[in-house]
């Protein structure tokens, strides 16, 4: 005779059915929840909103007594503007390998995925695909146009680890680190179009103990932009070009500012940029500071600016009164830096008449234009030269 099933319980055999597939063993005496962002009303299409079933498997695997993951499966998921908020009782990891997020074509405003007061949450693998394109034409075309969004920021959190992704086509910036400690980013890909305005690759503000490895980034704008409050930033194995380069900066826009320091840039490839490395300042009034600074290792690709400071920044008429910078810069290495700068000044450095650069180092610095020695600039900058150094150091 054939088995009955007691329909009444078939409710009950469906949930037992989704909690044990969410069990995944990790190891003998150890559990990991998997929450599938499919399970829970995702549709792989790019056009269906998912933004609550995100929510929803973000919102479990946060609670989770135990080390969860967030699974997002092959193919396009359409998210509107999302938080990811903490504070979550377990590790997350939030796992999008082989699957593409698509932001809204109508332009958000702030960011389009947040992570906030979050600890040890892992982003792993997938695109973020932030349709900036129509955004870009509007702005390119002088008109009235929303300001866009940034595609990822992680704010306010520690313990972070971004591996593996690719960003594309951003409205804005990329990805920024807003007010965090320990973050690892390694590995991610970011690519806009070089005329994409204000689409900085990755943005480190108020942030200590973030590093930036092993990273491939074409974008309009900054490759990697460091602004006040960054201490302890270590970056190194990086493709920078189409792009403005590596920028500290723009710094001193507001009077009480924090400073930047203990920052290691090494181990870059600048190719076709605007800038290589870069410090930019406003000219006005300020308590801020650089200092601690090594650019190491670097290689120049008829880069438009290979080694510049900047503390003549003024993009508009009136907002500099006193146009003098009062950001002070010291301590700053450029060590082993080569290659060929698409203009003749190689080296340009247009300190502040009131705060002069002070100790900054060149050790075997090889740059040409053209196939001939380029030249250098020096405004109220102190410093020395070791090693080969071409062109020839005009440091006081």
């Amino acid at each position: 005779m054939a088995d009955v099933i007691n329909t009444s319980l078939l409710p009950f055999l469906i949930l037992l059915n989704i909690f044990v597939s969410n069990i995944v063993s990790t190891s003998a005496g150890s559990t990991s929840t998997t929450y599938n962002v499919v399970s829970l009303g995702a549709k792989a299409d790019g056009r269906t909103d998912s933004s609550r079933a995100f929510l929803s498997a973000w919102s479990s695997a946060c609670a989770s007594n135990a080390a969860a993951t967030v699974f997002v499966p092959k193919g396009s998921y359409l998210l509107r503007n999302v938080v990811f908020s903490g504070q979550c009782k377990n590790l997350v990891t939030f796992q999008i390998e082989g699957a593409t997020l698509v932001a809204p074509s109508d332009y958000g405003t702030d960011s389009w995925i947040t992570f906030e007061r979050v600890s040890g949450v892992k982003i792993l693998g997938g695109t973020l695909d932030g349709q900036g394109a129509g955004l870009w034409a509007c702005k390119n075309a002088g008109k009235g146009c929303p300001s866009g969004a940034t595609s990822l920021e992680i704010t306010n959190s520690r313990e972070i680890l971004i591996s593996g992704l690719t960003s594309t086509n951003s409205q804005m910036f990329h990805i920024v680190i807003h007010d965090c400690e320990n973050v690892k980013v390694q590995g991610v890909q970011v690519t806009a179009p070089g005329n994409s305005p204000n689409t900085d690759g990755i943005h480190v503000e108020g942030s200590s103990g973030v590093t930036i490895s092993r990273a491939t980034i074409k974008t309009g704008d900054d490759c990697i932009s460091i602004g006040p409050g960054t201490s302890n930033l270590w970056i190194e194995n990086i493709g920078c070009g189409p792009g403005h380069g590596i920028s500290i900066g723009s710094l001193g826009k507001d009077k009480n500012e924090q400073g930047v320091q203990n920052v290691t840039v090494k181990t870059v490839v600048f190719s076709g940029t605007e800038n290589g490395v870069r410090i930019k300042t406003w000219a006005r009034s300020s308590q801020g500071f650089v200092r601690g600074v090594l650019f190491e290792d670097a290689t120049m690709n008829n880069a438009r600016n290979p080694i510049i400071i900047d503390q003549q920044y003024c993009p508009h008429d009136g907002d500099c009164p006193n146009q003098s910078s009062g950001v002070k810069i010291s301590d700053v290495t450029y060590r082993n830096i080569k290659g060929s700068s698409a203009s003749e000044i190689a080296m340009n450095f247009d300190c502040s008449h009131t705060n002069p650069c002070s100790n900054i180092v060149l050790d075997n610095v090889d740059l040409t234009y053209e196939n001939k020695v380029a030249t250098a600039s020096c405004k109220s900058a102190d410093g020395s030269a070791t090693g080969l150094v071409h062109p020839a150091s005009c440091l006081a």
